[in-house]
């Protein structure tokens, strides 16, 4: 989208980087990071036009996935980053204790992520611009013609009394292109390769309240599911992967007992920009591999489901 026009992606970094300076200055910029590909981006971008006067956020709000937050923030200093990281899990579960409404929750969670951002922010002398990783999709879907399908915290999430300019560079672009970017750029398919990573984490593919507990469970069934994916060779085949934790307790048995446990969705999708998407039609033998390693490894789960649903009419994420 870049002009309108198909995206250059060497004259899209040119051109950004000479914006970011003419936007910028002299003065510094924050930036929070999520361990995703559009803010790693965006990141690399305005290191690359600034140098060390960018100062990157990295918050664990407890709902990342497994060890990612420590895997992830050595991946980032590794490229020279200035990265302050930030474990405020309770915090987050604090705010979003007894919520249950989906959008509720994600305003929650946008909240209580600027607050703690902000409190970061104030502590770096000289920062005047926040750089987002706002890409198009996000705006669209925050400013729906038919009403807000899902709000995004880094689309009109910000206070007022947050004084900071804004800096953009990928706000008119698809995710496509953002890796086009970033390729450019000389980012690994570590990170570029990585699946789509939704800002409010594994809370929006946790449904009802968020616990600690629900959340530990969600954490080691996604991760055998990305496990899985990645040892059969689907996982860069597929645009993006999750599992869902679904609080409706249903009758199994384990050990030759009766048990009455949760249940895990499963999902993989094809897209190419978010605005939709299609299912996958992953072979049986690995669906029913991972059915069986995570009831057989999972305490708290005895059923899972392969979601079928495409977008539209369902959204790529459960909430």
């Amino acid at each position: 989208m870049f002009n309108g026009e198909i995206l250059d992606p060497a004259a899209f970094v040119a051109a950004q980087e000479e914006e970011i300076k003419r936007q910028v200055g002299a003065d510094r910029v924050i930036l929070g990071l999520s361990g995703g590909v559009d803010s790693t981006v965006t990141a690399m971008l305005v290191h690359r036009a600034i140098g060390d006067r960018l100062q990157c956020i990295f918050v664990d709000h407890g709902l990342l996935r497994k060890h990612e937050f420590e895997d992830v923030l050595e991946y980032y200093k590794g490229k020279g980053l200035n990265v302050k990281g930030v474990r405020a899990a309770d915090r987050f579960f604090s705010a979003c204790r007894g919520i249950t409404d989906p959008e509720l929750k994600r305003k929650a969670i946008g909240k209580t992520f600027i607050d703690v951002f902000a409190e970061e922010a104030r502590a770096v002398q000289g920062a005047r611009w926040l750089a987002q990783g706002t890409i198009w999709p996000d705006i669209a879907e925050s400013n729906s013609d038919k009403g807000v399908v899902k709000s995004h915290h880094n689309v009109g999430g910000l206070p007022e009394d947050l004084h900071f300019g804004l800096v953009e560079p990928l706000k008119y672009l698809y995710k496509y292109e953002v890796r086009q970017v970033g390729a450019e750029l000389g980012l690994d398919p570590y990170i570029l390769g990585r699946h789509p990573f939704p800002g409010p984490g594994l809370g929006v593919r946790c449904l009802g309240e968020l616990t600690p507990e629900k959340i530990a469970v969600l954490q080691e069934a996604d991760k055998i599911w990305i496990d899985a994916l990645r040892q059969a060779g689907w996982y860069d085949k597929v645009w993006q992967a999750a599992a869902i934790y679904v609080p409706v307790k249903t009758t199994g048995i384990t050990d030759g007992r009766r048990t009455y446990e949760a249940v895990i969705a499963l999902r993989a999708v094809l897209s190419k920009d978010a605005v939709t998407a299609q299912i996958v039609h992953l072979p049986w033998e690995l669906l029913d591999k991972v059915q069986h390693d995570i009831i057989e490894n999972v305490a708290g789960i005895n059923r899972v489901v392969y979601d079928i649903s495409s977008k539209p009419s369902a959204t790529i994420e459960w909430e």
